[in-house]
């Protein structure tokens, strides 16, 4: 059982009422009234800057933005002061990647598992400062093995970066196993947690995690906006400076506040903001083991069905770990799949889906792979649509009758 209605949860989503089947929910989620409405009475009702102005509607503005900071520290189970916003993960992990001090006998460890946002940046640092980075290789199943990443890690590793859930084939890193590592050689871990803070509870209390961030616009929320835990023990510069961010200025240099406010330059998207907050109270109100639960059971039902297809080779687990499931199809791109599914008004991901290394060079993937992701508004009759198009889409591609 999934814990709660999902018929009455889809009426929130006046998209699904159009007769689409939204099956590319690791890109973005659809967004529900909920969160809409809250943006829309802040840009009617409160349509004023916060921090900076004494005036009622801006004391109310400021109190609004700041009780999504304390929604967002609870729900990752973090204190208010430690969770800046951000534009998204991808900018997050730039933040990071660029505010440490980093000497040149520093080593970074990431996996092949990561999406290009949790790769690039650490690349670019390393060329520019000159340390090492190195990348762990999961196993045949995807699965990225402790012992394996043990062996890159030393005393020398500064920061270790992971997808807690991997956006390709949906598998689940073991973080507090991986914490255990980055504390026994004192190096940083940063979680990203783009797949996995929308779809499952996550609690910073139960491991010990120096920086995570997430999406809102994967969550139900808007885009445009994100979060960044960083703890408070860890110095980290920020990447802007300017309004905002600073107690005192001259000519000739300035001072900076506190955190969290100075890693928010400028004027920041209150309006999303106020939408991440909506989008926080309506997943909690489901409940993220709800969500977590529903989701799987549909994935093990497409992959079972999909698996005993013919020309379809299915990756990852064979027992889902979440609601991603990626396959490939014998001597066809993956765009084609993806473009005949869309056509009958089913939504898939196909591609590299910014992870090249990991599709194309791991998996040996080189035509790219079709990727169905699930989330909270899925069901199973939508489901058994899906199978029953792919198994046409793919006889029609394969010109096998």
């Amino acid at each position: 059982m999934t814990g709660y209605d999902v018929h009455e949860v889809r009426k929130d989503f006046p998209l699904l009422s159009k007769g689409l089947i939204y099956f590319d929910n690791a890109a973005t989620s659809l967004t529900p009234r909920k969160v809409v409405d809250a943006m829309v009475n802040y840009l009617l009702e409160c349509r004023a800057n916060v921090g900076r102005g004494s005036y009622p509607l801006a004391r109310i503005a400021t109190e609004m933005y700041e009780d999504v900071r304390e929604k967002a520290a609870k729900f990752i189970g973090a204190k208010p002061k430690e969770v800046a916003f951000v534009k998204n993960t991808t900018e997050a992990i730039n933040l990071v990647s660029a505010g440490i001090k980093w000497r040149k006998e520093d080593n970074v460890v990431i996996t092949a598992l990561e999406h290009h946002s949790n790769m690039l940046p650490w690349l670019r640092s390393s060329k520019l400062h000159g340390f090492e980075l190195r990348t762990v290789k999961p196993n045949r199943d995807g699965l990225l093995m402790v012992e394996d990443l043990e062996k890159a890690v030393d005393n020398n590793t500064r920061v270790i970066s992971v997808a807690h859930v991997s956006n390709v084939l949906g598998t689940i890193t073991p973080l507090k196993d991986i914490a255990e590592v980055a504390c026994s050689h004192g190096a940083l871990l940063f979680v990203d947690a783009a797949q996995s803070a929308p779809h499952m509870p996550i609690d910073l209390r139960s491991f010990k995690c120096d920086f995570l961030a997430f999406s809102a616009h994967k969550m139900c929320g808007p885009p445009g906006v994100g979060v960044l835990y960083i703890n408070e023990g860890v110095e980290v510069e920020p990447l802007n400076v300017g309004g905002g961010t600073v107690s005192d200025a001259s000519l000739s240099g300035y001072r900076l506040v506190g955190r969290p406010a100075v890693f928010e330059a400028g004027t920041p998207p209150i309006s999303d903001v106020i939408g991440l907050g909506a989008a926080i109270d309506y997943l909690t109100s489901i409940g993220l083991e709800n969500i977590a639960r529903h989701e799987v059971e549909l994935a093990r039902k497409i992959r079972k069905s999909i698996s005993a297809l013919p020309f379809i080779k299915v990756l990852g687990p064979e027992d889902p770990q979440t609601g991603i499931i990626s396959f490939s199809v014998e001597g066809v791109k993956a765009e084609d799949v993806a473009l005949a599914m869309g056509n009958l008004n089913i939504c898939v991901r196909a591609g590299f889906h910014c992870a090249i290394p990991l599709v194309r060079d791991i998996l040996g993937e080189g035509l790219g792979v079709v990727r169905a992701s699930l989330y909270l508004y899925n069901t199973a009759e939508e489901v058994d649509v899906f199978l029953e198009a792919l198994e046409n889409v793919v006889r029609t591609l394969k010109g096998v009758s």
